[in-house]
């Protein structure tokens, strides 16, 4: 029968070519059931090749599962059952047994061996096609119908085209990355189909930085900063990690990780993040290096010594905002300048502006009520047949590999118990 006629019935359609939609969609033709992929992209994995910098952080080496899902928090209660049937050693060994290593950074941070997120859309691609997914990109849908007395699910496409599945996969993602297709629509689907989705905004998100000097740094990595935030002068959290400057202000795991709280704080007053560049050493000892490093160093120019630990274009803006002269010799450096050095060093002011937009998003938080969802098989609770997986669920998750490994769990364990619907 011809798959283009409106009468065809699919066993299972997915909706969204992204890590979720693609894990789903090969899971389930391994079933050996009819699957077509939707894409509204040209291309598939368009999301996917941009994360983690182009390097794609795949998942985060955590292979028990409860140490997996405590780092979701309080939703990482609904995800056991998820995860022990495809976790991160399953996630592991299935891109292994399509020759894709990997290498651990910090954090447990895992990465393909060859740091290019090709590597990994390449095997999913490979996957579909060694599967049979029929995949059609360049497919916008505009709404999912569900016929409870047929349990038939139709799909209508902007061309006027209109779909018949017995199973319907959501991939469709949230609202981060807007230009990668990520831009709302499936939650608007879903809540026609009776559920209910969660107000969805930015969650992991860079930081815009109103001190005029963070663009001249732009690119500049601090691999171990301590990072305490102030609202109106007080105290109300600390992080440390690594730090990445870009022309619009700071960004790096540790802010992503912060943003939201931080977004918050800015409702509340004045937001400060104070950086300490020197975080393993207290004043006192900090003070102690700095002596001992200027009196080996007593003829050599100031810039040049704390080129040590600092780079150049760091240094410079230091000794810019404290008004010391650079070229002077470490020997000749006011007691005054040191005391403002060693001060400056503790605590490097950055007033924050706010939070970037949903288009410099990692990704976004909201989505659908978790408790609508049956977490032992994606299925939705309210509708029979529909599967829902990746972004579209209401789930915080840090940076750092958690997001990922949520599209491949769902993607996966949707893709099977969608198949056993058929």
């Amino acid at each position: 029968m011809d798959s283009n006629n409106e009468d065809y019935v699919w066993s299972v359609v997915v909706i969204g070519g992204g890590p979720a939609g693609m894990m789903a969609a090969a899971t389930a033709a391994r079933q050996g059931v009819e699957v077509l992929l939707l894409e509204k992209n040209l291309n598939l994995g368009k999301k996917l090749l941009i994360t983690g910098g182009g390097r794609c952080n795949v998942t985060n080496n955590k292979p028990v599962v409860r140490d997996m899902i405590a780092s979701y928090k309080e939703d990482g209660k609904f995800l056991f059952s998820t995860f022990m049937q495809h976790g991160v050693k399953e996630t592991i060994d299935w891109f292994a047994e399509r020759g894709v290593d990997f290498k651990e950074e910090n954090e447990g941070r895992l990465f393909p061996g060859t740091e290019k997120a090709e590597t990994i859309n390449d095997a999913l691609v490979s996957e579909l096609i060694k599967t049979k997914v029929t995949v059609e990109t360049g497919q916008s849908v505009e709404g999912i119908e569900f016929d409870g007395s047929k349990k038939q699910f139709q799909i209508r496409l902007a061309s006027g085209r209109k779909i018949v599945a017995k199973a319907c996969i959501v991939a469709t993602g949230g609202k981060a990355r807007p230009e990668t297709g990520s831009t709302g629509e499936g939650f608007l689907w879903l809540e026609s189909l009776g559920h209910t989705v969660l107000s969805s905004s930015s969650a992991l998100v860079p930081l815009a930085i109103k001190n005029h000097w963070v663009k001249t740094l732009s690119g500049v990595t601090l691999p171990s900063v301590k990072l305490t935030v102030f609202v109106d002068g007080v105290k109300v959290l600390v992080k440390k990690g690594k730090l990445l400057f870009t022309h619009f202000g700071i960004t790096g795991p540790t802010v992503l990780n912060m943003s939201k709280q931080v977004g918050d704080f800015l409702l509340e007053g004045e937001t400060v993040i104070r950086l300490d560049l020197f975080p393993e050493k207290d004043a006192g000892e900090l003070k102690k290096y700095l002596n001992q490093l200027f009196s080996s160093e007593s003829n050599k120019k100031l810039k040049n010594v704390l080129m040590h630990d600092l780079p150049l274009s760091l240094v410079e803006v230091i000794l810019s905002e404290l008004n010391i002269d650079g070229e002077t010799p470490c020997h000749s450096v006011l007691k005054h300048d040191k005391i403002s050095l060693l001060n400056y060093l503790k605590a490097v002011p950055l007033e924050v502006k706010g939070l970037l937009g949903a288009d410099k998003a990692i990704v976004s938080n909201g989505g659908v009520d978790l408790t609508e969802i049956d977490f032992k098989t994606m299925e939705s609770k309210k509708v029979d047949g529909l599967f829902l997986v990746g972004d579209v669920l209401n789930i915080n998750r840090p940076s750092g590999g958690y997001s990922l490994q949520l599209c491949w769990s769902t993607g996966s364990v949707a893709g099977l118990h969608a198949s056993n619907k058929i």
